[in-house]
């Protein structure tokens, strides 16, 4: 059997964050199906090198490509251009039929988009994007200059929500888009294929049936009801709206914990290295040319909010990077998952969540009203609103939902039809 060859550039699994599991997730359902070659085309370095953060995930042990037979190439140093070049050629030697770009951050537009370019120049593949947004959350002076090199030849987009196809057309307001649901792309000349597709739940990440739930949240002091919040710990997250949310509950319930799992983004190198240093120092420079004061969170702070509230024995803080292999315990032990942001694009917080059948309480922004069912599989609090925060969890307490309710979200879910309609070959992908 002639297998269809298909590569998937982004981070690849050596990489911490979202994005890293995200490409490696869409790889491994590629490959799963049997009928295609996959390879992921990854950085080496995925960022300028002034950022002063850690990258790599240096505490995980699983292999997540085990018993795969997916090829990875680390090749692309954004600070290298020459790199970019090679990079190119080598997908060209590849000789794919189609490529997919994870789109998580502009800046990444400069290399992305030269590359891209170059293949448009010397190969038929067709070349899709994956916008997990089109600008991005922190807006800087230059944002969109390279989303516009970045993303302006691909062929083909994926969209998981439809506010990130609106931000699509009025970003290309004179071009032609047309929005399919099965995978199907479109023959009108002129016409730009969109595919929603729905951010896809992590199955990298599985519960273990021999974990002891009660052991370990009498090891760590957790109370009968567990709120989560788990992930990078960044701004716009709003890890401070969900503490002092919390410190309201926790005012009336002394049964509740609150466990936060995440790395501090900014503060993953050691400052007192000159190195380290002078990468904050430059870091810190360019920021003030590009970026509003306000958008500048290296000193986001959220977690000096639990003293200041009173809550510190009802919360339970893991600030650190979570190893792949320990995931699944704090998803284990918790009841709902905490999504309080300030502005949301579909998130892989969410997916994970319902690969444990987590209800979930988000504020009311972005794309959580297309996904969260009030009521069914999570409750929406007002933006901005403490008041409305804390009484949807006191809700939750009250009123808890079914964790079937969760599944059956989760079950439209699928890996599989996700790479089924990026390979034209859907299964079933009912729109919302």
């Amino acid at each position: 059997m002639n297998k269809e060859r298909i590569i998937c550039f982004g981070p690849g699994p050596k990489f911490k964050g979202g994005i890293s599991n995200y490409n490696t997730s869409l790889a491994k359902a590629l490959d799963k199906r049997g009928d295609t070659e996959v390879h992921i085309v990854s950085w080496t370095q995925q960022y300028p090198a002034i950022v002063p953060r850690e990258f790599v995930d240096k505490s995980s042990k699983a292999d997540l490509l085990e018993g795969t037979g997916i090829r990875v190439h680390y090749l692309t140093n954004y600070n290298n251009p020459l790199s970019w070049l090679r990079t190119a050629r080598k997908i060209r030697s590849i000789k794919a039929k189609r490529i997919v770009f994870q789109w998580s951050i502009a800046i990444q537009g400069l290399p992305v988009g030269r590359i891209i370019n170059w293949l448009k120049k010397h190969t038929e593949m067709e070349v899709i994007i994956d916008l997990h947004f089109v600008l991005q959350k922190e807006k800087s002076k230059i944002d969109r200059f390279f989303t516009r090199i970045g993303i302006g030849k691909a062929d083909t987009y994926i969209v998981h929500s439809l506010k990130t196809f609106e931000e699509l057309k009025a970003f290309y307001p004179k071009r032609n888009f047309e929005l399919s649901y099965e995978g199907k792309r479109s023959s009108a000349s002129g016409t730009t294929t969109v595919l929603k597709l729905y951010h896809p739940i992590y199955d990298l990440f599985q519960p273990d049936p021999e974990f002891d739930i009660d052991q370990f949240k009498k090891e760590q002091g957790l109370r009968e009801h567990v709120f989560l919040f788990f992930g990078f710990i960044r701004k716009y997250k709003g890890l401070h709206q969900t503490i002092e949310a919390f410190a309201q509950l926790a005012k009336k319930r002394t049964d509740v914990s609150l466990l936060i799992c995440g790395e501090s983004f900014w503060q993953t190198l050691d400052n007192r290295k000159i190195s380290v240093r002078i990468k904050n120092f430059l870091f810190g420079a360019a920021k003030k040319i590009f970026l509003s004061k306000s958008d500048d969170e290296r000193q986001y702070d959220p977690l000096a909010l639990i003293k200041k509230f009173g809550i510190s024995d009802q919360t339970v803080v893991f600030n650190e990077f979570i190893p792949n292999e320990d995931v699944h315990k704090y998803f284990q032990v918790s009841d709902c998952v905490i999504l309080y942001y300030l502005t949301a694009t579909p998130s892989g917080i969410e997916s994970l969540s319902y690969n444990f059948n987590l209800p979930i309480l988000a504020t009311r922004v972005g794309h959580f009203p297309e996904t969260i069912e009030d009521g069914f599989n999570g409750y929406l609090a007002n933006d901005r609103d403490m008041d409305s925060m804390a009484g949807v969890m006191e809700k939750f307490l009250f009123k808890p939902l079914p964790r079937e309710n969760v599944a059956t979200i989760a079950s439209k879910l699928s890996w599989e039809n996700y790479a089924a309609c990026i390979l034209e070959k859907p299964l079933n992908n009912d729109p919302q």
